[in-house]
C-alpha cells in the first residue's frame, strides 16, 4: 500500500476567466502563458505541484466559447475531453463578468458526473458581497461539491482550494518527478513565450490567427541555447505588422521573449525569429498533432 495520493484536475471555463493565472499561482511559477487576447491557451497544459503526500496534476484547458472554425472547434473539444480524463473538475468563473450564461451552461453539462466538482469564483476582490451572493444563488441549483471565492492574481483563497483538492484525491502513485512542474518540453515552452510576447506587443493590431514553430533548438558547447523560430501568419499584411517599421517590432518581441527564456532556462539564449506566411496553416493536420488537438473535431 502506498501512503501517497494523486489527482488529475481539469481547470475549465470561459475564455479570460483566469484559468492560466490560476494554474500559474497554484504551481508557483509560470507554466501557462497569459494574455488579454481571448483563446490564448490552445493546448491542454499540465501543471504539477506537490502538497505534503499529494501530487496534484492540473490540466489548463482552452477556453470554452462558441467555436466557428476548425481550430476553435478542436480547442473547445480539448477542453471537454479534459473533463473525462480528470479525477476532479474545477470550473473557474470570472465573477466580475456581467454575463454568466456560458459558465452556467458549461456547469449544466457536467452536473451529473460523480467526480468532485469545484466552483471557483475568480476576481471576487472587484465585487461587493451582495453581488457575490447573487452569483452563488445562480449556481446553487447545479449542486457543486465546493465553492471557493478567490483572486487568482493576488493568491487570495488559493490555500483553502488546494487543501480541498488534496482531500478529494485518492491513494495512488505519483505520475511525475518531484521537481517537475509541467509536461511541456523546453522547445514548446520557448514557443509559448514568443507567442505570449506577440500578443503582449501586438494585442490590438494582430488577429488571433498566428502561431510559432521551432526550426532549431540547439544546446551549445558552453550550455547556451540557440533557438530559431518561425512566426506564422495568414497574410502578407499581418507579416508587416509583426515586423514593424524596419523590423523594430519583431526585435522588441524577440528581446522580451529571449529575456524570459533566459530566466526560465538559467542560461544565455540566442533567439532568432523569422516571419512567414501560410494562408492554410489552420487546416494543416501537422499543426493539430503538434498541439495535441483533434484535427477531425
Amino acid at each position: 500500500m502506498t501512503d501517497k495520493k494523486s489527482s488529475f484536475i481539469a481547470i475549465i471555463g470561459q475564455t479570460n476567466a483566469g484559468k492560466s493565472t490560476l494554474l500559474n499561482t497554484l504551481i508557483g511559477k509560470k507554466v501557462s502563458i497569459i494574455s488579454h487576447k481571448v483563446q490564448t491557451t490552445r493546448r491542454k497544459i499540465l501543471g504539477i505541484c506537490i502538497k505534503d503526500d499529494t501530487q496534484l496534476v492540473f490540466i489548463d484547458t482552452p477556453g470554452i466559447f462558441k467555436a466557428k472554425n476548425r481550430l476553435e472547434k478542436a480547442m473547445v473539444q480539448a477542453a471537454w475531453d479534459s473533463i473525462y480524463d480528470a479525477d476532479q473538475i474545477v470550473l473557474i468563473v470570472d465573477a466580475a463578468k456581467n454575463d454568466l450564461s456560458v459558465s452556467l451552461s458549461v456547469a449544466e453539462k457536467f452536473k451529473e458526473t460523480k467526480k468532485p466538482r469545484v466552483l471557483v469564483l475568480n476576481k471576487v476582490d472587484l465585487l461587493q458581497k451582495e453581488k457575490l451572493l447573487e452569483i452563488i444563488t445562480k449556481f446553487a441549483p447545479l449542486n457543486f461539491d465546493h465553492i471557493f471565492m478567490i483572486s487568482a492574481t493576488k493568491g487570495d483563497g488559493i490555500g483553502d482550494l488546494v487543501q480541498t483538492l488534496c482531500q478529494n484525491s485518492q491513494p495512488g502513485p505519483w505520475f511525475y518527478m518531484e521537481d517537475q512542474s509541467s509536461d511541456l518540453s523546453n522547445q514548446v515552452q520557448a514557443e509559448e513565450m514568443t507567442r505570449e510576447k506577440i500578443y503582449e506587443f501586438l494585442h490590438q493590431e494582430l488577429p488571433y490567427s498566428i502561431h510559432v514553430v521551432t526550426q532549431n533548438f540547439e544546446i551549445l558547447p558552453k550550455g547556451e541555447i540557440k533557438i530559431t523560430q518561425s512566426i506564422v501568419v495568414e497574410r502578407d499584411s499581418q507579416r508587416g505588422i509583426v515586423l514593424g517599421e524596419r523590423g523594430a517590432k519583431l526585435k522588441t518581441i524577440g528581446t522580451s521573449a529571449r529575456k524570459e527564456m533566459e530566466a526560465l532556462f538559467g542560461t544565455k539564449v540566442h533567439l532568432f525569429l523569422h516571419v512567414t506566411v501560410d494562408e492554410k496553416w489552420q487546416n494543416r493536420k501537422s499543426y493539430y498533432d503538434q498541439q495535441g488537438l483533434d484535427f477531425e473535431s
